[in-house]
This record gives structure tokens, C-alpha cells and sequence, in this order.
């Protein structure tokens, strides 16, 4: 049984090892009408266990970077490429990319968002079908057709990255308010990311 309820897919069984090592499908949350939509990997453990994408330290760097752009958490959406938890954390397999893929799109395509933001390499690669360099393209805008929908997509390293490499932190905030200008929100002005 594989559909949709809206903007989230219920009952999916496409992927027999996600299927075993979710204890839910863990859906986008935030506006079906929001002007900047983040799109991460997969759910690692917290967010399999709160069923909310991106709630681990890595969701707390990118809420900080939205509020120091003038951005709430409940003003963008936020999903990931696959919906399941896969197995120890692994990286999705080019099959569960693409399995899941119909439901990113049908959700990029019913929000229809001024920006689609790539959370890091696998995502980044997944929407512009491409190997990514994302540290050297991180701030690049391409824009992609889902469905009916044409969006720009713009390449952002991902939050953990702020969090093992504090030379990606600036990197990370200047994409973040890039995302906020394309969308026409947000406070404008040099973005102050504080310490985390």
C-alpha cells in the first residue's frame, strides 16, 4: 500500500530494509504554501523517533540560521529525499532514492516554493541529477522541473557540516540568507550567526 494523504505519504512498503528499520514514516512539516522548502537526506534517529525531519543538533543549526535571517522553523517546510530511517544511518540506496522520489516531487510540486534548499550531497546530487561538489557550489541556483512545476534549486552545504568544520559556518549562513532573499523574506543585511 503506497499513497498519499496530501503532502504525506502513508502506508509505504517500497523499500523492505526502510521498512524494517523505521518505526515511522517521517513526513515534511511546516506550510503547504511556504516559500522556502529544505530538502535533507533521510531521518537519522531523532527524527525517527519524533517523527519531525531535521530535530537533532543539525536542526538546531539551521533553526538558528533561519531566525538570524529573520525566519522562524514554522515559516519554511522542511523534508528529506527518503521518508524512513535507513539502517545504522547509511546513506539511501539509488533504489530508495528513487522509490521515494515521486512523493519529494509531488510535494515540491504542490508547495511550489521561490526556493528549494539541498541540505548537503546527497540531496543536492538527488534534485539536479549530477554529482554536487557541495562546499565549492554551495549558494548555486539551478532550476529543475518537478512535475509541472519549474523551482529553483539552490545548493546549500549541510547544517552538521557548521558542527565538524567551523570554516563551513559562514558558508552555511550566506546560503541560508540567500534562501530568505530569493523567497522575499526575512530580515536583510549581514546575517550574525552566533556560536553554537
Amino acid at each position: 500500500m503506497e499513497h498519499m494523504e496530501g503532502l504525506d505519504v502513508a502506508g509505504c512498503t517500497k523499500c523492505a530494509d526502510l521498512v524494517e528499520s523505521r518505526s515511522r514514516i517521517v513526513n515534511g512539516v511546516g506550510p503547504e504554501d511556504a516559500e522556502v522548502v529544505f530538502v535533507g537526506e533521510a531521518p537519522g534517529a531523532n527524527e525517527d523517533e519524533q517523527g519531525e525531519p531535521f530535530v537533532g543538533r543539525s536542526g538546531t543549526v539551521l533553526d538558528d540560521a533561519l531566525r538570524d535571517v529573520g525566519l522562524a522553523r514554522a515559516d519554511v517546510r522542511i523534508t528529506n529525499c527518503v521518508r524512513c530511517r535507513p539502517p545504522e544511518n547509511r546513506d539511501p540506496t539509488k533504489e530508495e532514492l528513487a522509490n521515494c522520489r515521486p512523493y519529494l516531487e509531488a510535494e515540491l510540486e504542490a508547495v511550489d516554493p521561490e526556493a528549494v534548499v539541498t541540505l548537503g550531497k546527497v540531496p543536492s546530487q538527488h534534485l539536479l541529477g549530477r554529482d554536487v561538489a557541495v562546499t565549492s557550489e554551495a549558494g548555486s541556483v539551478e532550476t529543475v522541473t518537478f512535475g509541472d512545476a519549474k523551482l529553483d534549486v539552490l545548493v546549500c552545504v549541510h547544517p552538521a557540516a557548521t558542527l565538524y568544520d567551523r570554516s563551513q559556518e559562514e558558508t552555511f549562513a550566506s546560503t541560508i540568507e540567500k534562501a530568505a532573499t530569493m523567497a522575499g523574506t526575512g530580515e536583510s543585511g549581514q546575517s550574525t550567526l552566533g556560536d553554537w
